[in-house]
């Protein structure tokens, strides 16, 4: 009888250096957590002190090894510094998670040139030149993941919710890590997307604390919940381990099934 022998995939990190922006609160505190759980060592980019340090020192608790660095990801030159430091302090850059991003709920008759201005230059041009500072490094060593955060509003409008510039920037989100992903296959770099649906994070406590908002919510989830920490945490991981080594130029819609109706 023949017998196979198999490469079980690593899903650990150990050994590996990431970088999450945004990662103060919400969902990039829990994917800079899932990472670190994993064994990945990470630098928290964010441009709350209070929060990135408690992010950082919870990080260390887990004995992995974490720097924050203050950062503002509409400015290149806090970009460059964040991968500077990253690299510096904690060696070669393997996993970058762009998770940073702002939006402003106004109607779009109502949405300012300051408004369409500041959101831009977060959600898209920060993007961007996050993943363009981070492959240049990755690029000599022919490896990396890059995971980006999209949103499940770059499929579909909520009813009632304002969200016209959040969504074109979510949508170009999805565009541009295919875009990214076919670019940099040369060189083993891995560039996928997660859209979330609704999470429990402080950014959306008020909805789910308003009992019609968060029945409406709920009904419009195929699973009847919300996400918590561990279903970003598992996703991130996977994405970045070397499990996901043959999927590249994908957004996971991570939602509860929401995208689906």
């Amino acid at each position: 009888m023949e017998t196979n022998s198999y490469r079980f995939p690593r899903y650990e990190l150990k050994g590996k250096v990431a970088v999450v922006t945004g990662s103060g609160q919400g969902l990039g505190k829990w994917i800079a957590l899932g990472l670190a759980g994993a064994g990945a060592d990470v630098a928290v980019a964010e441009l709350v002190a209070k929060n990135g340090q408690e992010t950082s020192e919870e990080i260390r608790g887990l004995g992995r090894r974490s720097i924050f660095v203050e950062t503002d990801v509409g400015d290149i030159g806090s970009i460059n510094h964040m991968i500077q430091r990253a690299q510096s302090e904690l060696g070669d850059i393997d996993i970058l998670v762009n998770n940073a991003g702002i939006n402003v709920h106004k109607k779009a008759l109502d949405i300012t040139p300051d408004d369409f201005e500041r959101i831009i230059k977060v959600n898209s041009k920060g993007v961007y030149f996050c993943c363009q500072t981070a492959a240049r490094h990755m690029i000599p060593k022919k490896r990396g993941k890059i995971i980006n955060i999209a949103s499940a509003a770059a499929f579909l409008v909520r009813a009632g919710i304002p969200n016209s510039v959040y969504a074109m920037t979510k949508a170009g989100i999805v565009m541009l890590t295919k875009a990214l992903a076919e670019e940099w296959a040369q060189y083993n770099i891995n560039v996928n997307a997660i859209a979330p649906g609704y999470f429990a994070t402080p950014l959306v406590a008020d909805r789910l604390k308003d009992p019609e908002a968060s029945k409406n919510i709920i009904e419009s989830t195929p699973l009847k919940r919300v996400g918590g920490p561990e279903d970003v945490m598992g996703t991130a991981v996977f994405l970045a381990s070397e499990a996901s080594n043959f999927i590249t130029g994908q957004t996971i819609c991570l939602d509860g099934g929401r995208t689906v109706l």
